[in-house]
């Protein structure tokens, strides 16, 4: 007789019941991705078309893979590799920076203190790029600036932030990682909460001290969230944020070598030549990029953790 129980199949309509609820709440998602996201991708055919606004998507005559000319200008691999760059920064360090706050608000203990601190690393999330921008300039200002300010004051010359290309890839990080930082904060503290307690008090009859028990439990512990953050973080590594690029350098050409991203390479594009067949060919180029990024990554991570950690 054959003893092996059945394995209970997780498919059909009885596992759909079971989760109806949970469908429900993921109903309004649905629909705005649907609406936003999947609707819209017929529009790609603009990529392969010269676009008459007259005529309409469907009726603009077809140019073949003319619109993608653009891989021809040394321009798009200098606003490639910027995006890169920056997004790779991004990636790496707002990881560390926000492990480490949450580990640090978790060591406090302290429920009042670790919400006030909480809010404090959250609020920049919320703040505009453009009043950031404005913050940032009464720091920067050439003449009545506060960092040049200082700088007068120990015996330096003053310095032309806004036409010095060469200190805005750190400025850029900076401004990027203070804004970020304290919304994934918040998810890693989300993590770090639900760890069994009990893992900690074995460890520290153990003898365990706290360092120990955050190399030993706590990072282990996190890494499926920082594996699947860091593979959601890589599928949007051609895609920079505009409003870090487009306001804090304030539209400063001297500082487009470091500063020009491929959204905003776009957008001037746009502005430009009116060529909205072209820039239905970058967001292409993007998101096609973008999705061979996150499939390698996800097969990367399988593979190195036996298939225990990936985002699908």
């Amino acid at each position: 007789m054959n003893t092996i129980p059945k394995i209970r199949k997780r498919g059909g309509l009885g596992h759909t019941r079971r989760n109806v609820e949970l469908l429900i709440l993921c109903l309004p998602v649905i629909i705005i991705l649907f609406l936003f996201c999947y609707l819209p991708m017929p529009g790609l055919v603009l990529a392969f078309k010269k676009f008459r606004p007259l005529e309409g998507i469907w009726g603009s005559p077809w140019l073949g893979l003319k619109n993608f000319g653009f891989f021809k200008s040394t321009q798009i691999w200098l606003v490639t590799r910027n995006t890169l760059l920056y997004n790779l920064g991004f990636i790496v360090l707002t990881p560390i920076l926000s492990v480490a706050i949450a580990i640090i608000l978790y060591e406090i203990g302290n429920a009042r203190q670790i919400k006030a601190y909480q809010t404090i690393y959250f609020l920049p999330h919320f703040l505009s790029w453009v009043v950031v921008s404005i913050m940032l300039y009464a720091f920067l200002n050439s003449d009545q600036g506060f960092v040049n300010g200082i700088i007068v004051m120990f015996g330096g010359e003053r310095i032309s932030w806004y036409t010095e290309a060469k200190y805005w890839p750190f400025i850029l990080i900076f401004m990027g990682l203070w804004k970020s930082v304290g919304y994934n904060t918040v998810i890693y503290y989300a993590g770090l909460v639900g760890i069994d307690p009990g893992l900690y008090e074995a460890a520290s009859i153990d003898g365990a001290g706290r360092w120990k028990r955050t190399i030993y439990i706590t990072i282990p512990m996190l890494i499926p969230l920082l594996v699947i953050l860091t593979i959601l973080g890589l599928g949007r590594i051609f895609f920079a944020d505009f409003g870090l690029f487009y306001q804090l350098p304030l539209r400063s050409g001297p500082l487009l070598p470091t500063t020009d991203v491929i959204n905003y390479y776009t957008v001037r594009t746009l502005m430009i030549s009116r060529n909205y067949g072209m820039g239905t060919a970058i967001g292409l180029y993007q998101s096609v990029m973008g999705l061979v990024l996150v499939l390698i990554t996800n097969w990367a991570a399988k593979k190195v953790s036996g298939g225990e950690h990936g985002l699908f």
